[in-house]
């Protein structure tokens, strides 16, 4: 007889704690709840589909950890139990009154107040005279063509999650985001390299370029 995978066991109701879920993949799972209820198994395979695994670390350990601890606080509930042929059940989730509520204004907070984040990029540009002109321009270079070979492949998973699995364009708007984001720094990073090599950007010390 089939057994329940132990990740899909729902967890007793509870009021919401008021501290929210500190992973972003509860994000991914909250507003997945918003379409309809589902099991976690469906919840990874639409986080793929719609290439939101770019947008968010996911494993199979890491998202029932999430919907576990969701489930847990009070913000989803199970909502039945799914059994498809001979494999195992699986128990289906879907927002809490008050669950909706709170993410709603939770994902409202995250949208209108712009918050400071610290990507390592930024950090290690604080010491970029390290390097050297020539090694900091051909890091730069380098930096580039990754960035480019990046686009390509996310402007590909992009074609297909709206081509092929026919994914509203406000399901994966945030690639379009990302690719603006991307866009930038790529324009950025080649304008900063130019600089450099040209001589125009100021460089105390040179004489100790490696």
């Amino acid at each position: 007889m089939p057994v329940e995978n132990p990740a899909d066991r729902p967890a007793a109701s509870k009021p919401l704690a008021a501290k929210r879920p500190a992973n972003p993949l509860a994000l991914a799972v909250l507003g997945l709840l918003l379409e309809q209820p589902l099991h976690p198994h469906a919840m990874a395979a639409v986080l793929r589909e719609r290439q939101l695994d770019l947008t968010f670390k996911l494993t199979t350990g890491s998202l029932y950890d999430t919907v576990r601890a969701l489930a847990r606080d009070g913000w989803i509930e199970e909502d039945g139990v799914e059994r498809v042929g001979g494999r195992p059940a699986r128990t289906v989730y879907r927002h809490t009154a008050e669950g909706r509520t709170r993410f709603t204004a939770w994902l409202d907070e995250l949208i209108r107040e712009p918050a400071r984040e610290f990507p390592k990029f930024v950090s290690a540009l604080s010491y970029l005279g390290a390097l050297g002109p020539r090694r900091a321009a051909e890091a730069l270079r380098e930096r580039a063509a990754a960035l480019e070979a990046r686009m390509a492949s996310d402007a590909e998973a992009y074609r297909t999650a709206r081509e092929e699995h026919r994914a509203p364009r406000l399901f994966v708007i945030e690639a379009e985001y990302a690719r603006a984001m991307a866009e930038a720094e790529l324009r950025w990073v080649r304008e900063t390299a130019d600089e450099i090599e040209r001589g125009a950007l100021p460089w105390p010390g040179e004489h100790t370029d490696a």
